[in-house]
């Protein structure tokens, strides 16, 4: 039950319980209990709205910053992850494979204001060796969404 609860709620945290319960086969209680309990046990860690941005008139930066550090004796990335993610201008933290420890995700008004947040707050912090920073020209697709996607014109053809 919870595997198909979230597989939907993933993609539509806007779903009524109601329709939920109708979609998956099972009571409206049971579903809205089940929904309490993995909010309790932290499974389900929050609702978010995704928003295409570059729809409005706001102005937004978006970047991903690969950042390698030393990691900590006995405390391993975390630490460190847990400095980056306190900052208001971080959406996400993840620690990856590869040629860098983590990466993060964080947004600004500007190219500048993003560059400077790297180069003042991120690359001081002491257990960091480097970043390499890349900024999101335009998302195609996010969180199982595409954004920005055409319409397609369903109007029938019509020839004389």
């Amino acid at each position: 039950m919870r595997e198909k609860i979230l597989n939907v709620i993933e993609k539509n945290s806007r779903i009524d319980i109601k329709e939920l319960a109708v979609i998956l086969g099972y009571s409206e209680i049971d579903v809205a209990n089940e929904l309490k309990a993995m909010e309790e046990e932290g499974i389900i860690c929050g609702y978010h709205t995704l928003i295409d941005w570059d729809k409005t008139s706001i102005e937004k930066v978006s970047a991903l910053i690969e950042v390698k550090v030393t990691p900590q004796r006995g405390q391993g990335f975390d630490n460190i992850a847990e400095r980056i993610y306190k900052y208001p201008e971080v959406n996400a933290v993840y620690l990856i494979s590869g040629g860098f420890d983590l990466l993060v995700s964080l947004e600004g008004k500007t190219l500048k204001e993003v560059s400077l947040f790297v180069s003042d707050k991120l690359s001081t912090l002491e257990t960091v060796i480097s970043t390499s920073t890349h900024f999101v020209l335009k998302k195609y697709k996010d969180h199982g969404t595409i954004i920005g996607q055409k319409a397609v014109d369903e109007r029938e053809t019509i020839t004389l």
